[in-house]
This record gives C-alpha cells, sequence and structure tokens, in this order.
C-alpha cells in the first residue's frame, strides 16, 4: 500500500510515508490515538492527505501554540473527543544573563541537537527579541534538562512552563500572492526574496540553502506544496499554495515569507 501511495509523492518522501501508513493502520488496528513526533509543514501535509483517506479516523495537529509551524499530530478513531486528546508537549524557558550577552537562534538549536536528540522530538523555537523558548515532547523533557547547561558559552537555566504563558513570537510571517514561470527551487528564491535569478541559484550551489530542514543544492528541483526554504542570511520562504495558471501560462502561487 505504502508503495501505491508513494507514487503521489517524491522517491525520498518514500520512508516517512512508510511511517505515516504505519501509524494510520495502527490507530485503525488497534482503534486507539496514535501520537507522532514533531511534523514539519510538508510532512503535515503529507499525514493529512492519507488519513483523509480514511473515513474511520481523524487527525488533529498540536504545536504548543497558535500559528506553531513544527506540530505533533495525534491520528484517532471517530469516536474519540478531540477536547480529550494529549500531545504531551512541554515548553521550557531559557534564563540566561540578557543583560550581558544575547542568544541567536542556531546556538539554541545546535546546543539541545548537541546532547544527542533527533530533531524530530524538538518543537519550534521562538523569541520576543529578548526572550527565549522552545517546545519539545514531554519524554525527553527531563533529559535535555539534565543534559543542557550552556548554549555556546552562556551558562543558561532551563524552566518548565505552562504552554498558556509562551511568548508572543516576535517574527511573522508574511504572505503575499505573485506568479512563477515554475516552481524551481532558484525561482521561488528570487522572487520571495527580490533576488535576481543567478545570485539564487548561487546561493543554492553554495549550500547555504535547507529545503524543509535537510541541506540542498538543486537549483533546479520543483517545489511542491508547503516546501519549507531556508537561506542562510535572509530568512525562509514556503510555498503556501499553487492557485492555477494565468493566460500566459503563469502559475498563480501563495508565497510565505519569513525575513531574518
Amino acid at each position: 500500500m505504502a508503495d501505491r501511495i508513494a507514487q503521489h509523492f517524491r522517491v525520498e518522501e518514500a520512508p516517512f510515508i512508510e511511517s505515516a501508513t504505519g501509524w494510520i493502520q495502527q490507530a485503525s488496528d488497534e482503534y486507539r490515538p496514535i501520537l507522532t513526533h514533531f511534523l514539519n509543514p510538508r510532512q503535515q501535509y503529507i499525514l493529512s492527505t492519507l488519513v483523509n483517506g480514511d473515513s474511520d479516523l481523524k487527525l488533529s495537529f498540536q504545536g504548543g501554540y497558535h500559528g506553531a509551524e513544527m506540530k505533533r499530530a495525534v491520528i484517532y478513531p471517530t469516536y474519540v473527543d478531540s477536547a480529550d486528546l494529549d500531545f504531551e508537549i512541554n515548553l521550557y524557558d531559557i534564563d540566561y544573563p540578557r543583560k550581558f550577552t544575547q542568544l541567536q537562534h542556531g546556538q539554541i538549536l545546535g546546543s539541545i541537537l548537541g546532547a544527542g536528540i533527533d530533531r524530530d522530538v524538538l518543537g519550534d523555537i521562538i523569541t520576543d527579541g529578548d526572550h527565549w523558548q522552545f517546545f519539545i515532547t514531554a519524554d525527553m523533557s527531563r533529559y535535555v534538562v539534565s543534559q543542557v547547561d550552556r548554549m555556546g558559552k552562556i551558562k543558561i537555566r532551563l524552566n518548565q512552563m505552562a504552554l498558556d504563558n509562551h511568548l508572543i513570537p516576535l517574527d511573522a510571517w508574511e504572505e503575499e500572492s505573485t506568479t512563477l514561470s515554475s516552481t524551481r527551487l532558484d525561482n521561488v528564491v528570487a522572487t520571495g526574496f527580490h533576488l535576481s535569478r543567478h545570485h539564487a541559484k548561487e546561493l543554492i550551489e553554495a549550500g547555504r540553502i535547507q529545503l524543509n530542514w535537510n541541506d540542498f543544492d538543486r537549483p533546479d528541483y520543483q517545489l511542491e506544496h508547503q516546501d519549507i526554504i531556508s537561506v542562510r542570511g535572509f530568512g525562509r520562504v514556503r510555498l503556501t499554495s499553487v492557485n492555477g495558471v494565468t493566460k500566459k501560462d503563469k502559475l498563480k502561487v501563495t508565497l510565505a515569507v519569513l525575513h531574518k
């Protein structure tokens, strides 16, 4: 079944599709909710597509706050009340000497992953411009607190917070409707950050691009729904949707841009 479904997605997405179909089968066979790790927007889209094909199951996402990018999913039978779902997400505030130093997103991510955990147990890392917080799966919380007491050279302390005490993130995605000749990676990067196609291609070939959190260097790669591109030094751009074709055969798309 996974092989048949995978034909509708990319070859490199086959391992995730295999995992996703396994979760769906488990929820169906055992008739109980199945909780996933944190999923990126592309993975959320794929899982939604797969679950929508089963009338006996529902799907809910939660990332710890409204507007979260990384989210856990619960696949559950239709009889289960969504209000009873537990996504097992914890929130931590990073206490550090803000008067004397500053933290950066990369320092936080690197320090947490450097403790030996997988990326998919870590949710969003957010800031209001001064304070920093992150979301993580409940089962890995104690381990991270015991292992992480520095971020870079900065001494820190992790304090657990109630989810409703999260920061209001400083960064905000800006959506824009535009047209593209194609959804090539270099074309989307150029359009999203108002660069020349040549400059975008140079950035990609220089290794300054990540696609869905993985290093990527193919300028001609065709992007799809909910792909996220991170461009070092510029920010991120997401292909939110393709909305049709113009009379001149241009693609009508919606891009969301997060400037650094």
